[in-house]
């Protein structure tokens, strides 16, 4: 019988004796499956009469820029510029030439490249005409990315707002609405720019339920959302806002162009790869190996710590019960959680961490150490929050040798250091910069 295998072809570790590495090939085969090579052939259009100009912004722009100069007739002519986070810059591909520009910026909180690349995107759309063809390319991270402020707004007042919906428990809808509204180039607005060209959009699902028009913000779609939705959202975060700008929210002056307007007709939008898909991916090298596989679902929000909570009363039911599954299993779930910071207390040290950690934390003290168990939480673009790990792993002694070390969670879920907690156990998920992002990625083992 075939040794099973992973969907590189490599050899797949025993799970009954390798769970950590077991648990790391199903996170790469998540990775591999969300590469933009794999989904973008089937949605290129036929290039058009006139040029192709090819934008976007996002954490895999480097990678589907790539991927486009490899797909797209090396005799039709095929230009633009992509802005990608800092170190998201795949190596090129020997023999791959270079047609497409490539920048960098800071995420999640943006600064004066990502500004100066949005600048270049919007010029780079004038003089378009109805045989022109845009390519946009979007994944997540690009709301950062791609920052324009709205009049009267400078750049610091957006870093200031992203910094506090960041920390404000947010979510990823709410979070893009505000930006959308206080932007010259999120929410349709580059589309409208393009006009009278085509625009096909080819984007990489990272939010819940895989709306184009949340996916960075929606640069190049129509916007449901409203003024009043971000006035709303700013208000019960307690968000200020310069007082033109909060005028020109009420009076709808920043209000951003909506499904009926005739800017989009012709326009089309392909999802290259979602969280479903990387999840089914990693879910069949499990049932290839033996296991059952589950997916509880792309789309979970919430608390990261109370998610954490909320699945790891689920594994001591089937650890203990075998109930709603049978073990052996692997159990998998997606979506894009959040943590909203709190207070420090006086005289404590800063935490360091993102929400696959802070997931952790909250699962590892809800777990207390039961037997059979192994978990995996990372996120797939490679870095969890603004540090250099994707996530971490949760073993059946994980609270055993932290005591042993004098580490409480509690201690670490009160200053959200999930990295400094997992850092000390040797249980930190470190990848690097993997070119995509389909959002968190999730995986228990119950054995």
């Amino acid at each position: 019988m075939q040794a099973p295998s992973d969907v590189s072809g490599a050899a797949l570790p025993d799970y009954r004796t390798q769970p950590r590495a077991f648990l790391q090939a199903l996170f790469q085969t998540a990775v591999r499956t969300a590469q933009p090579l794999h989904g973008m052939r089937a949605w290129l259009p036929e290039p058009p009469r006139g040029r192709t100009l090819v934008l976007g912004a996002g954490k895999a722009g480097g990678s589907m820029a790539q991927a486009l100069e490899a797909l797209w007739p090396a005799d039709a002519p095929l230009s633009g510029l992509v802005v990608t986070r800092y170190g998201h810059v795949p190596p090129r591909p020997a023999g791959l030439a270079q047609r497409i520009d490539v920048v960098e910026a800071a995420h999640p909180v943006p600064d004066a490249a990502g500004m100066a690349a949005a600048e270049r995107i919007l010029g780079l759309t004038a003089g378009l005409t109805a045989d022109d063809l845009v390519l946009c390319l979007v994944s997540g991270g690009g709301s950062s990315l791609l920052t324009l402020p709205a009049e009267g707004l400078a750049l610091a007042d957006k870093q200031r707002i992203n910094r506090a919906l960041l920390e404000s428990g947010a979510n990823i809808g709410e979070m893009n609405c505000v930006r959308k509204h206080l932007s010259r180039i999120k929410g349709g607005r580059l589309a409208a720019a393009c006009a009278p060209a085509r625009v096909v959009t080819l984007t990489i699902s990272d939010v819940p339920g895989d709306d184009p028009s949340v996916i960075a913000s929606g640069p190049t779609v129509p916007d449901t959302t409203t003024c009043a939705d971000a006035l709303e959202i700013l208000a019960r975060h307690r968000i200020e806002l310069p007082l033109s700008v909060r005028q020109a929210l009420q009076n709808g002056a920043l209000e951003t162009p909506k499904p009926a307007d005739g800017v989009f007709a012709g326009h089309s939008v392909h999802l290259v790869a979602t969280p479903w898909q990387a999840l089914e991916a990693a879910a069949a090298v499990a049932r290839g190996a033996g296991l059952a596989a589950y997916i509880l679902s792309d789309e979970m929000e919430g608390e990261s710590r109370d998610v954490g909570r909320v699945h790891a009363a689920l594994a001591r039911s089937v650890a203990l019960r075998g109930q709603p599954f049978e073990k052996p299993c692997v159990i998998l779930s997606g979506g894009e959680t959040t943590v909203t910071v709190r207070p420090r207390r006086e005289g404590a040290a800063p935490g360091r961490g993102g929400r696959a950690g802070e997931f952790c934390l909250g699962l590892a003290q809800a777990l207390q150490g039961i037997d059979g168990v192994w978990v995996l939480a990372a996120d797939t673009d490679g870095i969890d929050g603004i540090e250099d790990n994707a996530g971490a792993l949760v073993t059946p002694d994980t609270l055993a040798r932290a005591a042993a070390a004098q580490l409480r969670v509690a201690d670490h879920l009160d200053r959200h250091d999930a990295y400094g907690y997992f850092e000390a156990l040797g249980d930190l998920v470190i990848t690097g910069p993997t070119h995509t992002n389909v959002n968190d990625f999730r995986v228990l083992l119950v054995l």
